[in-house]
């Protein structure tokens, strides 16, 4: 049997005192669409931090396609994942060096020939090629975020994390991005959204409860 791309097992998170997160599970298959909802503070976005070994969590497991999430492998399993925030931290440059710069590590040589796909995707994400030669610095906030999908679907990670990653986009964009991922069949795509017009773009949705915050000392 095929394992999970990602298999959450009771995963707990405490900071300075208080739980943020109890006892979370979750399976998202191969090519699956999954939405995290849930009021601010709920461990939404806490749950993203910890399957990138960001965060480590007090209790529970995490596995990346049947293999445990630990230190001996995090490195290794990160290259499985992609992660785009609200807020990418894209650097400095032009757009085409951002998205240019992750092949120049050896760890992704092997996939520069991805960027080929590069005008297609542009086209895709309702992205002008003239954008390319553009300051970061001078890009809006949902040119930014869609620069930092294209830089991440080019990376040819099987799972892709998105952390209010289409906050900063319209309607049509929203919607252009939504379609390209819902018709990347091979993707697996977990998601953290407050956004209910991007969450109809999933085929499931977890709802966070948003009620772990208890003090230590009381459970």
């Amino acid at each position: 049997m095929e394992p999970h791309a990602l298999e959450i097992n009771r995963l707990s998170v405490r900071f300075d005192g208080q739980w943020v997160l109890r006892e979370f599970s979750l399976r998202l298959a191969k090519g699956e669409k999954v939405s995290l909802a849930g009021p601010s503070g709920s461990g939404k976005s806490t749950v993203l931090r910890c399957v990138l070994g960001l965060v480590i969590p007090q209790e529970g497991s995490i596995s990346v396609f049947g293999r445990p999430l630990n230190e001996d492998h995090v490195w290794e399993l990160r290259r499985q994942l992609a992660y785009v925030a609200q807020e990418p931290a894209l650097g400095w440059g032009t757009a085409r060096e951002v998205i240019h710069r992750p092949f120049e590590y050896k760890a992704n040589a092997r996939l520069k020939g991805n960027l080929d796909r590069l005008p297609e995707l542009l086209e895709r994400f309702r992205l002008a090629s003239a954008l390319l030669d553009k300051e970061m610095s001078s890009l809006s906030g949902g040119e930014k975020q869609r620069i930092a999908l294209v830089s991440a679907v080019l990376l040819d990670r099987p799972i892709v994390l998105l952390d209010e990653a289409s906050s900063a986009l319209d309607k049509d964009n929203k919607q252009a991005v939504a379609d390209y991922f819902q018709q990347a069949s091979e993707l697996a795509v977990l998601s953290v959204s407050h956004d209910t017009e991007w969450q109809s773009f999933s085929q499931r949705i977890i709802e966070l409860p948003g009620d772990a915050h208890v003090e230590e000392g009381a459970l």
